[in-house]
């Protein structure tokens, strides 16, 4: 530090000539003294404190606006979360929503107004959530059980007809060209081609190739929730097909003369070997059980 002190004192000829004879004498004077005697060839030019600040002044630019790295990522998923949403919302609200019980299943789910609807095998139903209390309508293909909220009513499409129901419970059933209505509870409407038919509790309807077969039920529900499946009046066909969705099998039926005779009665849906054997009794024919899934009946 004093070192430099003196070499400031010398360069401004500061010092007294005891200090200045005391310098000389130093090892480092005779570096000191070239560079003042080159320096003293070099010229600066004078600083113009005016200029400086008109040159700052005229070249001055507005600072770019920076977005910080993360902020930008953070505005990138906020838009994915939002177009998410957005299409999430969409789906859930605006597209049909449909149920379906496969063979041998069932499936229960509720409506938009907290109604129970239970499919049975083999069955679907489509509806939309989307202003369900303007537009209360369902399309159903099979047979499905409807248990209505209290005060509420929509309609049930079939391909063979319609339901207008209001606070009830009934079933409907539509296979092939048969089309089965049974009122359990309050009323429902039926629609069937140009007819129009008003059903109360325990009162039943049935449709098949035009023809009309009235009739009436004791129950509180139906059968095939208690593992039994009701037939009024139906062919063999009908019969295996729907011992078929129920059991999730297949069978043939291979004779000459197939009985036409109609079948009145119930059939378990939780037990084939009983349900073959009235089968078999019923329409006089052999069964032959070829694997798990595959049944033949042949005539006797």
């Amino acid at each position: 530090m004093k070192k430099n002190y003196n070499l400031a004192k010398w360069l401004n000829d500061e010092m007294t000539p005891e200090e200045l004879v005391q310098f000389k004498a130093s090892s480092d004077f005779e570096e000191y003294e070239k560079i003042k005697n080159y320096t003293a060839h070099l010229k600066v030019t004078d600083f113009n404190e005016n200029r400086v600040l008109e040159n700052v002044l005229s070249h001055k630019k507005t600072a770019p606006k920076v977005i910080p790295l993360y902020k930008n990522w953070m505005f990138r998923v906020a838009a994915v979360l939002v177009l998410a949403l957005g299409v999430t919302f969409t789906i859930q609200n605006f597209s049909t929503e449909t149920q379906y019980a496969s063979n041998g299943q069932r499936t229960t789910f509720s409506l938009p107004d907290n109604s129970e609807v239970v499919l049975n095998s083999g069955t679907e139903i489509e509806y939309k959530k989307w202003g369900w209390n303007n537009h209360r309508n369902l399309k159903l293909k099979g047979e499905a059980y409807f248990k209505v909220a209290k005060g509420k009513k929509f309609e049930v499409e079939t391909n063979l007809g319609k339901i207008a129901v209001l606070g009830t419970q009934f079933n409907v059933k539509a296979r092939k060209n048969r089309f089965d209505i049974t009122c359990f509870e309050g009323r429902v409407k039926v629609n069937y081609k140009d007819k129009e038919i008003i059903l109360t509790h325990g009162q039943s309807v049935s449709f098949e190739n035009g023809n009309q077969i009235n009739s009436g039920t004791s129950v509180q529900k139906p059968e095939w929730l208690e593992n039994q499946i009701a037939f009024n009046k139906e062919n063999l066909q009908n019969i295996l097909d729907e011992i078929q969705r129920q059991y999730n099998i297949t069978i043939d039926v291979k004779t000459e003369s197939p009985n036409e005779e109609l079948f009145t009665g119930k059939i378990p849906t939780d037990n084939l070997d009983i349900a073959i054997e009235i089968i078999a009794t019923t329409y006089h024919l052999e069964p032959k059980k070829i694997n798990s899934n595959k049944i033949i009946f042949e005539g006797k």
